[in-house]
């Protein structure tokens, strides 16, 4: 939930300093990217370009779990997501934003593998279609006499998402570039308490 709410966050910021696109989720980027091919607008290079970005991102999490010892595998993800956001801050602010969302985008492809078991992401965290899927699912065995409950984590975690963009659109327009410092802060504290986790354990 913590991850979704980073996620919100930073497509909110994305959203409200490119104009209209997403750094994190995909499907609305596809979309744009469909629609100025059929269009034949300008729109389908910044979408091609952050879709592409996020590929990348993905692809880098993956070879970096490969490359780590297995209780090493979330962290060394979530330290390299919190790295990546911080290059795409001073990037920012060095009045580069087309770079900075690139940046974003392949740090959120990376963050989608820090829950990968068996080469499957067991959590969507930067898309929440599923998440709403699973919770309608849940939903409807819990009307029809299954596990009362079993809906809830899938709630929190799409509420995660929506509370995250919110709180990336406020301080977005409260002060500007500052919020991808605070992302990027906010992503490294959470990859230190995973690592201070999985030493414990």
């Amino acid at each position: 939930m913590l991850l979704a709410g980073l996620a919100g966050y930073v497509d909110a910021v994305g959203f409200l300093s490119s104009g209209g696109y997403f750094v994190s989720f995909m499907s609305g980027n596809s979309t744009r990217l469909g629609v100025g091919l059929g269009e034949g607008t300008r729109a389908v290079g910044l979408a091609l370009l952050l879709i592409l970005s996020f590929l990348s991102g993905t692809v880098g999490g993956a070879l970096l779990r490969r490359c780590v010892r297995p209780a090493a595998k979330e962290p060394a993800v979530l330290v390299a997501v919190a790295a990546v956001l911080m290059l795409a801050a001073a990037t920012f602010a060095l009045a580069d934003r087309f770079v900075a969302m690139m940046l974003i985008a392949s740090a959120m492809g990376a963050m989608n593998l820090a829950f990968e078991v068996d080469g499957d992401v067991r959590v969507g965290i930067t898309y929440m279609t599923g998440t709403l899927v699973k919770l309608g699912i849940r939903v409807a065995e819990a009307l029809t006499g299954g596990p009362r409950w079993n809906w809830f984590p899938y709630l929190l975690l799409w509420g995660g998402l929506v509370a995250g963009g919110a709180l990336g659109a406020l301080v977005w327009v409260t002060v500007d570039g500052i919020a991808l410092w605070m992302a990027a802060a906010y992503a490294a504290l959470v990859a230190g308490g995973v690592s201070v986790s999985r030493l414990r354990n």
